[in-house]
């Protein structure tokens, strides 16, 4: 089942809609409802290799919008929004922590490590039972945190 922001609705949406994503050939990368503002925002990220595309986010729309209402996991007013993850995809389920082991990432913490500070970059080099180990772009040095103890961890686009 989803851990991400959001809760029991974040799970009922994701159970509804992780079915009719994969039937379209695409795969659920993250459902999250957020409050911005005084609106409230449901948003599922889809996936693909390669990426996806404009036409992608509106099949799956198109295919869940009806569902949804069925469902009516959610009872004041919401914007759906189904979207990419991005290139500078933030990584939230452990799959995706072990799919990009090796991957360069950007990290946030809650709380500053003496000597790195709250932000830093470098290489995925594990993560195992929530522990994630980043290792610095030299190879040198190597830096483990809990998944808790992050604000978020993303992909780099490292040159």
């Amino acid at each position: 089942m989803a851990k991400s922001k959001g809760g029991v609705t974040v799970s009922k949406v994701w159970e509804l809609c992780e079915p009719i994503v994969d039937g379209l050939g695409l795969s659920l990368w993250d459902v999250r409802y957020v409050k911005e503002g005084a609106d409230w925002y449901l948003r599922v990220f889809i996936d693909k290799p390669g990426g996806v595309d404009i036409n992608d986010c509106e099949r799956v729309s198109r295919a869940i919008n009806e569902p949804l209402d069925e469902l009516d996991p959610i009872e004041n007013a919401y914007c759906l929004e189904v979207c990419s993850p991005g290139l500078e995809r933030e990584l939230v389920r452990d799959e995706h922590f072990e799919q990009f082991i090796g991957a360069d990432v950007l990290v946030k913490l809650m709380r500053p490590i003496e000597g790195v500070g709250r932000e830093f970059d470098g290489k995925l080099k594990s993560y195992e039972n929530g522990e994630i180990t980043i290792v610095d772009h030299s190879g040198e040095n190597e830096l483990s945190f809990s998944r808790k103890e992050a604000v978020w961890v993303k992909l780099d686009d490292f040159d």
